[in-house]
């Protein structure tokens, strides 16, 4: 098969699509014919060094894909070949072939195109895993997400909106628009603007906060929150050591919670498979009546990887790029 893989650690430049050898398939996994992937920040930080892949999980980058599944591993019951799906990954996205665990795949929506689908299982399952399953978002709540204009934060907003929350968001100027059309409440522009003021101008306080910024924000959002509110930190864009304040958090009975994806088992608890299954059941339904859609800035052939990376550090970026696997 062929694959995108970085050279070395570097810039966008260090992407090529070289031929790779094909993934083994183990028990309980499908082979993908991949249709596409999407890039996420943890692809320009693993193509940079910074973010190697956990210990077992493929060296070649991408967390998520969509495809048709070409081959059942044993013991693999409740698929067949020939299915449309898209699919969680621990890496190895930006291949024309995908092994993955079975319990990792998520049907193609109904009426979606697949290579828009690729878009979908990594931001689905960081939204949903976080927001709903851990800070337990409900009808009424403030939810208040950084990064409003990226793939996380246009996804956040319309999951908010569907479960009956009130949503602020912080972005740069040039986004706060499409997060309002997406159905922010409040779109605070992080630079000329304090959210923590706005928003308690607004509503008061913030009963979840989605943070991807770390350390930077640690001590705004702990004022931000109201009582009883829940901090979810899923990134450390602002660093990864801050102070924090306990005699406040204390006073509001705050909780501060810090979770990753990527590295967490596929089974148990805090596995990707309920995380799957919850997703599938609650959060799927509500991509096929529309109330929550993919956002894709770009969609570009996965030859193009190098430039689908600087779109995605690129400030007028808005949700996702997808890469497509052209097959002749």
């Amino acid at each position: 098969m062929y694959a995108i893989v970085a050279t070395e650690p570097g810039g966008p430049e260090v992407l090529r699509w070289t031929e790779q050898p094909d993934p083994d398939l183990p028990p309980g996994h499908v082979l993908l014919d991949v249709a596409a992937t999407a890039v996420n920040r943890a692809d320009l930080l693993q193509r940079r060094g910074l973010y190697p892949p956990p210990p077992g999980a493929s060296d070649i980058l991408g967390l998520e894909c969509s495809g048709v599944i070409s081959e059942l591993g044993e013991g693999v019951t409740g698929w067949n070949i020939g299915d449309k799906v898209c699919a969680l990954l621990t890496g190895g996205g930006y291949a024309e072939k995908v092994a993955v665990p079975a319990s990792q795949l998520l049907p193609v929506p109904k009426g979606m195109d697949v290579a828009v689908a690729a878009s979908l299982p990594e931001i689905a399952c960081t939204v949903w895993s976080n927001v709903v399953m851990t800070a337990g978002l409900k009808r009424g709540d403030v939810l208040l997400v950084h990064g409003g204009g990226g793939g996380i934060g246009t996804h956040a907003i319309q999951v908010g909106k569907a479960l009956g929350a009130k949503v602020a968001v912080t972005a740069s100027a040039g986004k706060l628009d499409r997060c309002r059309e997406l159905g922010a409440d409040l779109a605070i522009d992080y630079r000329e603007q304090d959210f923590v003021s706005e928003v308690r101008n607004a509503f008061g306080g913030a009963d979840v906060v989605l943070d991807n910024m770390g350390a930077k924000y640690l001590s705004r959002n702990i004022d931000v929150l109201a009582p009883d509110g829940r901090l979810v930190v899923i990134g450390m864009q602002g660093g990864t050591k801050g102070e924090l304040h306990l005699g406040k958090l204390l006073a509001k009975r705050g909780h501060v919670i810090a979770t990753g994806l990527r590295g967490r088992p596929d089974s148990g608890p805090s596995g990707k498979s309920a995380i799957i299954d919850s997703v599938r059941a609650n959060l799927w339904p509500l991509i096929e009546e529309a109330k929550v859609h993919p956002v894709v800035h770009a969609e570009l052939p996965i030859t193009e990887a190098a430039r689908a990376h600087e779109l995605l550090d690129s400030p007028e970026t808005v949700g996702k790029v997808v890469l497509r696997i052209e097959r002749n």
